[in-house]
Parts: structure tokens; C-alpha cells; sequence
């Protein structure tokens, strides 16, 4: 569910029109639903009360402070991937002990940062990563928390470049490999090998996976727990979210409807791993990103021109690949609506930016009301993977985001201005 909704004929978050953010902030836009993150946060976290465990929000989803501070007050932990997401979540209020780093490339001067700060753990992703925290921990004088990411072989199922649980991808130590792996560590002076970690993938719809995944690699955990004292099993993220039609999911009746009986809920989720889990007797981690903050956010566009060719209808807006590469990237689909409802006929219509790529399209022959230049258009479920995958490709300046609470509104981020994209260069000295 989300707080995106119809009242009469306008588009609302929560209380506050999104036609009126637009205005006063400009597109392209984002807006985000505080409501939205927050009940979807607490919904997994109450969903897993039966065992003791920690739900780390995934920053790469959407790294927004305010959206960190929102969650960090919840209690929340977070998965991080780069030492810029562990300043950004202890500039937000979080607490790097709640922290799980994550990742295959860590730096050295990553991994000394956060031993400095004190994170929860790092999930290795491979023998030479383990050596190198070994060797910085003992230069530091500290011992390192660490997980091993298993890679169970488990096929998730979702899009090829969001998987991440099987052989042909970069992530994990392969199945067979980890125990001889973690009696290795286990003789290196600085670590603590404080638990297990795997993650298969994202925008996994069904619960089928997770439990295929869970029990292959429950017996391992359990004897890896037996000789090293483990004290968590980190199950990872992966729950998806609907995007079509996700308008229609923002209804308190959608969860009734026959739509709903096959979408993937906390609590579905909750009752085929709990039976599994509890008796391990660990500890329980998990990293979400998308389905605490993917339907929480829409990008606001602005209609600059409509043209019709002989085959086609186009709306060209002002938003565009650089802002959401979703559709490009993924071929993603996102609902589309105005931000005023229109009635009458639709029109097969593409809404393409202005970039000068073929890709720079958001969709291709939707039923769209037939809009005019200056019309406003929300793309929903665009609170992950947008703008914290946006670019300034073409020169662009990056969006600005609003942050939406009740009838309350707030400017979160600055929309950039043009001049801050070549700031830090510099015309090289034989040239001037």
C-alpha cells in the first residue's frame, strides 16, 4: 500500500496536492510519502517479531537523508555498500553498529573507515576481501566483524541483471566452497566471524525463493554455528513490489481484491521463513531497499511538447533517463497518470525525454488521457533505483526531492544548479 491517491479529480500524497509541490518546486521532481516508508518498514519489522532480528534498509535504493532520518528513527539498520553510504547514514542519524557492509570491491580505505566507525559487520564476498580486513584490522589493532556471503545457486527468477544468488553472477562464495572458507578465517588473528549472510536477487515477487534458498543453506548455518559461534544469519533483501498497477494498490481495499492473492506480503513472507528460522536459534538480518522505499516515491515530469508522426503519439516531458533510467535500463515498467484526471478517450502514447538517445523513452504505446504541453505527469514507483541511479548525462542538473508528512511538505534536496556540474573542473594549464 502507498499514500499516492485521487482526491476528486487531483493527485495527492498523503494531504498535500502534488500538483502544488510541482509548482512551487519545478520539475522534474521527486516526491516521497514519509507515511508510505514508514508503514512499510514497520510492517516487515512486526512481521519478523518472531525472532530476534534486524531489517537493514539497502541507502543504494534511495539515499536521501531524510529518508535515511525517517527510518533511523524507526530503529531501523542499513546495508551498506560503499563508505559514502556509512557517512551518509551517520549524517542521517543512524548508528554504524547497525550497520552491515556489503559489497564485492571494498576499498582499503573504505574498510579502515568503517572499522574506525564500528559497523556491525562486513559481508565478504571473497578470500582476498577477508585477508585484506584481517591485515587492516591488525595494523589498527582491532578485530573485524565478518560475515561470508554464501552464494546458494538459487535462481531467483527475476531479471537477469538484478540476480544475484546463482553461479554466473559477481556476488558470494560458491556453496561447496564455504565451510573450508570460513575454517581459513577462522585462523586469521583479527576477525570475529560473527555470522553468515546471502542475498539471491531483487524485485522477487513470490516467496518460493527465499524459502528454496533458506533451506539449502539452513544445515550450513547451523554447523557453521556449531564450530565458530556464530551469532546471525543474514537472509538478505529481495522483496518486490507491485508496479502494476500500483495507483490502484494505494486503495485501503486492494489488499481484498483478487489482484492481491499472489502478491508477496510481509506477513506470507514471515510465515513460510519464521518456522525455518526460529530454531536456528541465531540472530536474523535483513536488507531490504525497494519495498520500504520503492512505492513511497513518484517522479513529477512536465509536458513540453505533444507530436504525432504518422504511426506515433508522443509526449515529450522534461523529465528523462538521467533522472529515471529504469525503463532504459530494465525496460521497467512504471505506472503513469496526471497529476490531474482527465477523462474521455485514450491515446497509445509514448512519454519519451529529451535526451538524444532511442532509450530515453518511459513508455511505449500506454493508454494514456490526451494531454497537452504544460500538463504534469507522475511516474509511481519510482522511490528506488531513481534518483539514486540519476546521472547529469547531457549536461543535466540533478532533480529536485520533496519530502511529504501529513499536510506538512519539505525541499529535501536542492534542485542542482547547472554550474555545480563542472565545478570541481578545471581547464588544463596549456590551454588557457
Amino acid at each position: 500500500m502507498h499514500d499516492f491517491h485521487y482526491v476528486g479529480k487531483k493527485l495527492f500524497c498523503e494531504d498535500v496536492s502534488v500538483e502544488s509541490l510541482a509548482k512551487k518546486f519545478g520539475t522534474p521532481l521527486y516526491v516521497y510519502s514519509q507515511r508510505t516508508l514508514a508503514r512499510h518498514f514497520l510492517s516487515l519489522d512486526r512481521a519478523m517479531a518472531g525472532v530476534d532480528h534486524l531489517v537493514c534498509f539497502a541507502v543504494k535504493s534511495n539515499s536521501n537523508l531524510s529518508v535515511l532520518r525517517v527510518l533511523a528513527q524507526l530503529g531501523s539498520g542499513f546495508d551498506i555498500v560503499s563508505g559514502g553510504e556509512l557517512q551518509r547514514v551517520i549524517q542521517a542519524g543512524g548508528e554504524p553498529g547497525k550497520c552491515a557492509f556489503a559489497g564485492v570491491g571494498k576499498t582499503e580505505g573504505e574498510i579502515e573507515f568503517a572499522l574506525r566507525k564500528g559497523v556491525y559487520t562486513f559481508n565478504a564476498e571473497s578470500e582476498p576481501e577477508l585477508e585484506r580486513i584481517n591485515r587492516i584490522a591488525a595494523r589498527l589493532k582491532k578485530t573485524a566483524p565478518v560475515a561470508v556471503r554464501v552464494n546458494p545457486d538459487v535462481e531467483a527468477h527475476t531479471h537477469k541483471k538484478i540476480t544475484t544468488g546463482t553461479y554466473e553472477n559477481k556476488f558470494g562464495v560458491a556453496f561447496e566452497q564455504v565451510e573450508a572458507v570460513y575454517a581459513r578465517a577462522a585462523r586469521m588473528r583479527n576477525l570475529h566471524l560473527r555470522g553468515v549472510q546471502m542475498h539471491i536477487g531483487s524485485q522477487i515477487t513470490q516467496v518460493q525463493p527465499f524459502e528454496q534458498a533458506v533451506r539449502k543453506t539452513l544445515p550450513l548455518v547451523a554447523r557453521l554455528k556449531a564450530r565458530h559461534g556464530l551469532e546471525f544469519f543474514s537472509i538478505g533483501g529481495g522483496l518486490g513490489i507491485v508496479y502494476e498497477p500500483a495507483l490502484e494498490s494505494g486503495s485501503p481495499e486492494w489488499w481484498k481484491s483478487a489482484a492481491a492473492k499472489n502478491i508477496l506480503t510481509p506477513q506470507k513472507y514471515a510465515d513460510k521463513l519464521l518456522p525455518l528460522l526460529k530454531p536456528l536459534g541465531l540472530r536474523v538480518l535483513m536488507e531490504p531497499g525497494r519495498f520500504i522505499s520503492g512505492n513511497a516515491g513518484v517522479l513529477v515530469t512536465r509536458v513540453e511538447y505533444v507530436k504525432r508522426t504518422g504511426k506515433k503519439h508522443f509526449l515529450i516531458v522534461d523529465g528523462a533517463m538521467n533522472d529515471l533510467i529504469r525503463p532504459a535500463f530494465y525496460d521497467a515498467y512504471h505506472e503513469i497518470v496526471p497529476l490531474v484526471r482527465r477523462n474521455g478517450l485514450l491515446v497509445k502514447t509514448d512519454v519519451v525525454g529529451p535526451i538524444c538517445e532511442s532509450g530515453d523513452f518511459f513508455c511505449h504505446d500506454r493508454p494514456l488521457p490526451r494531454l497537452c504541453a504544460g500538463d504534469a505527469l507522475a511516474l509511481l514507483s519510482a522511490g528506488a533505483y531513481g534518483f539514486a541511479m540519476a546521472s547529469n548525462y547531457n549536461t543535466r542538473p540533478m532533480a529536485a526531492e520533496v519530502l511529504v508528512s501529513g499536510r506538512k511538505a519539505a525541499l529535501v534536496r536542492e534542485r542542482q544548479a547547472t554550474e555545480e556540474i563542472w565545478s570541481g573542473e578545471q581547464v588544463a594549464p596549456w590551454l588557457k
